[in-house]
């Protein structure tokens, strides 16, 4: 069943979207007394912001789709409960580690905790690679999953940079559940995501009064995981690399990069592609500009791939996704001209 025609995905978005603001500006100053995020020579901000903007995020995704999918009366809208508690728990992980930093290593196994908790109480019958050993398959999705978590915690360094990429994919994501493509859940809480980020977007333009903090990046990692899981389940694979491609590439690269040189990969850093822009010249207006413009590319090219007739247009069009973000990239790294 489609939600083509239904009211549902506009009054997630808009209700998302009023109850995160509301509730990020009522945190601020409890986050300016206990969250603040001080400058160092990694940052890209200037003065003390606070961080935990998450919470409102987080809060207004989860009640907003949560009390649709229950109250809806469409019999097969089933809430992921395992999604839901995976979230919560680690945008409490987040928040914890927002006020006193967690160590490396219970930090990546409580977030294994979360992930695990959505990829070994999936289904049997759902499956990406029929052929392949469901242990191996869970053991791969935990991995991969763990890795997209914290990529979305690395790459949300910048003023807007995590907006502009979350709307355009929870964007698509909900344009593919129109299309049939995407589960009703899913795409109601891509729906609730997106509204929720636009409710926070203007205490987070460029320079920001709030931060999102670890209690929001990575739930937000976590949810974008799971609806693109959804894609792959369908044996879209194409769509799901292409609407996630740029923060993909980015903090891939940049984390095999570290690891060639020996450097301490797992240490904050600012080699990211985005982090080199600014250093090079480009102002966070031009870099976030460049970035969203690159999603929305990204998003095309993924609605495209899904409706594409056969796989090798597919693939051509994951290519031309490939080199567009490898562009994009390119231009980061280089001095921007006088």
């Amino acid at each position: 069943m489609t939600i083509s025609g239904s009211l549902l995905v506009p009054v997630a978005l808009l209700a998302a979207a009023v109850i995160s603001a509301v509730i990020t500006r009522a945190i601020r100053p409890m986050l300016l007394r206990h969250a603040l995020a001080r400058p160092n020579a990694r940052s890209s901000h200037r003065i003390p912001t606070p961080q935990g903007a998450g919470i409102a995020v987080i809060a207004a995704t989860l009640l907003v789709a949560g009390t649709i999918m229950e109250y809806a009366g469409m019999t097969d809208m089933k809430l992921p409960v395992a999604v839901f508690a995976a979230a919560l728990f680690i945008a409490i992980v987040g928040f914890v580690d927002d006020v006193k930093p967690i160590g490396v290593p219970p930090r990546l196994l409580l977030q294994a905790i979360a992930v695990g908790a959505i990829v070994f109480t999936a289904s049997g019958d759902v499956r990406i690679v029929a052929a392949c050993p469901l242990w191996l398959e869970r053991t791969l999705l935990l991995l991969a999953g763990l890795w997209f978590v914290n990529l979305v915690n690395f790459m949300d360094g910048l003023d807007w940079m995590t907006v502009a990429e979350v709307v355009p994919i929870t964007a698509a994501l909900v344009m593919l559940g129109w299309l049939g493509e995407l589960p009703v859940s899913a795409t109601l809480i891509a729906a609730a995501l997106c509204g929720a980020m636009l409710g926070f977007a203007p205490f987070n333009r460029p320079v920001a009064k709030i931060f999102l903090g670890d209690v929001g990046s990575l739930p937000i990692g976590l949810l974008l995981g799971w609806c693109l899981l959804q894609l792959a389940y369908d044996k879209q694979f194409a769509a799901t690399l292409l609407l996630p491609l740029y923060y993909l590439a980015d903090a891939t690269v940049t984390l095999l990069r570290r690891m060639a040189r020996r450097e301490p990969f797992w240490a904050a850093h600012r080699s990211h592609f985005y982090q080199r822009a600014t250093d090079n010249g480009y102002t966070v207006w031009r870099v976030i500009g460049e970035v969203f413009i690159l999603n929305i590319v990204l998003a095309i090219l993924a609605i495209g791939s899904i409706m594409a007739p056969s796989a090798a247009i597919e693939i051509l069009l994951l290519i031309a996704g490939g080199a567009a973000t490898a562009l994009v990239m390119y231009r980061f790294s280089q001095p921007r001209a006088a």
